[in-house]
């Protein structure tokens, strides 16, 4: 684990800015062979904030943030709730027949769905997916342009023969990607309007190991996720000898990343360069001072899969898996959930 050499804490309090793409995300999690956990469980999430939830045990579904609680009735929760349902018996059934196209029996196993839609309110760029996975691979995935799905294995062809076949639906969910998918992303960035188009600006720390380890510049605490860090020499950007890192969610809903100096060269003035997207100026950390200490930092979170929600994505992270209608309807509803087109991988089903 690396250790705090030096901290530059900056803390400007929330600031009003708007983030500039928005997602609207749902994954659907049909699991067997692991004891204690749910067989069936959604997220649904905004800008990758979990704002709805439900699993085969409480049988319910349920808000995840107040913004959502305070917008929506108890007719609201009982229909989702009524879809859900639906959804656990589609996705248990089709666990057990993906295992039969796979030759399988006992054991651990997972088949999943994430669909949404982006939107990005400054260029109005709009992007749908639909995907599923089974252990841990991709099985199924839809394409917007064709209209068709891609089967990457052998076991899929089948599904994607099926619904291939089904023109009008495939035009139907291209459309519902694209526009209403997006008409909902609108309404739902607008309920939470007060947390999710705000801006949160980052501790940034430098840290290291030993005086020969490489230097790491860290950020943590700050919203939306749009954002870049690099490291600079006499003012010159560093593109040799430097390392990205991903940008990971913590516990409260904000974000962390670090960027990584692998030798810096005595004598040399070296700074860590921090912008988020909304803010104009840049958060500059100096490398100067270090010295060598054997404290923890206290916010190196876990991994995204092992935040989506609760005990749903650690059990999902613990096994190392997460796969990437109607005018009714209060949120977008998953193609499966959908009476009208619910059916199970089995063609004869």
């Amino acid at each position: 684990m690396k250790t705090v050499l030096a901290l530059s804490v900056i803390l400007l309090g929330i600031q009003a800015a708007a983030a500039v793409r928005h997602s609207l995300q749902y994954f659907y999690t049909a699991s067997a062979g692991i004891t204690g956990f749910p067989e069936f469980v959604t997220v649904g999430m905004v800008d990758k904030q979990p704002f709805t939830y439900y699993d085969s045990v409480i049988k319910k579904e349920i808000p995840k943030q107040d913004w959502i609680a305070k917008t929506e009735g108890p007719e609201y929760w009982e229909r989702q709730t009524q879809a859900s349902i639906g959804s656990e018996q589609t996705f248990k059934a089709n666990i057990e027949t993906a295992k039969n196209r796979f030759n399988q029996t006992g054991g651990v196993h997972l088949y999943q769905n994430m669909y949404g839609c982006e939107w990005d309110d400054e260029t109005g760029e709009i992007n749908g997916y639909d995907q599923y996975g089974y252990d841990g691979e991709d099985f199924v995935s839809f394409d917007l342009k064709t209209e068709t799905w891609i089967a990457p294995t052998p076991q899929a062809v089948i599904t994607k023969n099926k619904w291939d076949h089904d023109r009008a639906q495939n035009t139907y969910l291209k459309n519902y990607y694209t526009q209403e998918c997006v008409e909902w992303l609108k309404k739902y960035v607008n309920y939470g309007r007060s947390s999710l188009l705000r801006t949160a600006l980052p501790s940034v720390s430098l840290l290291q190991k030993t005086p020969s380890s490489p230097v790491s510049c860290h950020a943590t605490g700050f919203y939306p996720d749009r954002a870049m860090m690099f490291w600079r020499k006499d003012g010159e950007d560093l593109h040799d000898g430097v390392e990205k890192g991903e940008i990971l969610p913590n516990h409260d809903g904000t974000f962390q990343m670090s960027v990584e100096l692998k030798s810096p060269a005595p004598g040399q003035k070296y700074e860590c360069v921090f912008q988020l997207s909304g803010v104009k100026d840049d958060i500059i950390t100096k490398l100067e001072n270090i010295r060598s200490n054997k404290e923890k930092p206290t916010d190196m979170t876990p991994t995204i899969v092992a935040l989506v929600v609760l005990a749903l994505v650690i059990a999902i992270a613990a096994i190392g898996f997460l796969i990437y209608k109607k005018k009714n309807a209060k949120r977008p509803p998953s193609p499966v959930s959908n009476p009208e087109v619910m059916e199970q991988l089995n063609p004869s089903a």
